[in-house]
């Protein structure tokens, strides 16, 4: 059954949505605003649940009219704006979806809420569209926005709106979730949770992956055979693994969390905080060939590869440094 309870960290923004359940002090405008995966979605639909829900407190039921269509993402007045262009929210998306839509009062329930995702991606037109809505919104509206990035909306949007921002969850609960909740295994619990940094979304996806074991034997087995390969074979292996199983960006946390693992051992010889012992024959001899000067260069070389792509710098170029990088150090 959903509910806040369910819902794994953000205590405080939680707490903050429950108190105001519970004084009948619901703002008409909420930001939640965190990193992919991070949980915006599960608790907006777990808010939009709660406030729907016939019993009025502040946990869903579960078992009323309302909170089964809910579940079945199908509930009258919870809409989910849509958009069909893959990288931007228009004005049209706006007016057809939620204005022209918020004056019809809510058909069973005492809200009608709206709930955009990706809403950084909305174009000036349509913030405005949805501006002249939050200056003057129904009694019963509620509208919540989910965002990577808030600083992306108009200042006279997020003066409009309480912003929740998503802090990263602690490491402790995302393993023991991982562990009891989808019976993953320590050694790959331990590896997600390092992995996700925070992410339970990232952690669930890492762990619920079925090659996962194959991805990294592919992953350590380019590292130790690069100094062998061509650079245009690399590059290539690259993106075939990239686009395969994980993001480019959750590829190259995986080769950090790698080198991570070689400095480590480097500097304490020690193989019981490392995160993939059982690579501890590879991760010693790449400490032993590498500097830890050379080391750090590569963390730092793959950190700013991925705010290179993320900028959409060309990925063989950004990809032919990062690997001269490791090549060299």
């Amino acid at each position: 059954m959903s509910g806040f309870k369910n819902i794994i960290g953000h205590k405080q923004v939680i707490e903050h949505l429950k108190s105001a359940i519970m004084l009948g002090k619901i703002s008409h405008a909420y930001i939640l605003n965190g990193e992919v995966g991070s949980g915006k979605k599960l608790i907006a639909s777990t808010f939009a649940m709660t406030l729907q829900c016939e019993t009025e407190n502040d946990e869903p039921c579960g078992k009323c009219k309302s909170c089964m269509q809910s579940n079945n993402h199908n509930h009258p007045d919870i809409i989910w704006v849509t958009h069909e262009k893959p990288g931007s929210i228009g004005v049209d998306d706006i007016r057809g979806q939620l204005n022209n839509d918020i004056v019809i009062k809510p058909y069973s329930s005492k809200y009608k809420i709206y709930i955009i995702d990706e809403a950084d991606k909305l174009t000036v037109q349509a913030q405005n569209a949805l501006l002249k809505t939050l200056e003057e919104p129904p009694a019963y509206a509620v509208i919540i926005l989910l965002t990577t990035n808030h600083e992306a909306l108009l200042s006279t949007i997020l003066s409009r709106c309480i912003t929740l921002n998503l802090k990263v969850v602690e490491d402790e609960l995302i393993r023991t979730f991982l562990m009891e909740e989808k019976q993953i295994p320590d050694y790959k619990a331990n590896i997600s949770v390092a992995f996700a940094q925070g992410n339970v979304g990232k952690a669930i996806k890492l762990a619920s992956t079925q090659d996962f074991d194959q991805l990294r034997e592919d992953t350590f087995s380019m590292l130790r055979n690069m100094a062998d390969m061509e650079m245009y074979e690399v590059i290539e292996y690259i993106k075939k693994i990239a686009e395969n199983k994980l993001n480019i960006n959750d590829y190259l946390d995986l080769i950090i969390l790698w080198f991570r693992d070689v400095l480590l051992f480097k500097a304490t010889n020690d193989i019981n905080h490392l995160i993939f012992k059982d690579n501890i024959s590879d991760i010693k001899k790449q400490a032993n060939e590498r500097s830890y000067n050379g080391i750090e260069n590569i963390i730092n070389a793959i950190e700013k590869a991925k705010v290179r792509l993320n900028a959409n710098v060309n990925f063989e170029l950004v990809m032919e440094l990062l690997l001269l990088t490791i090549k060299e150090n």
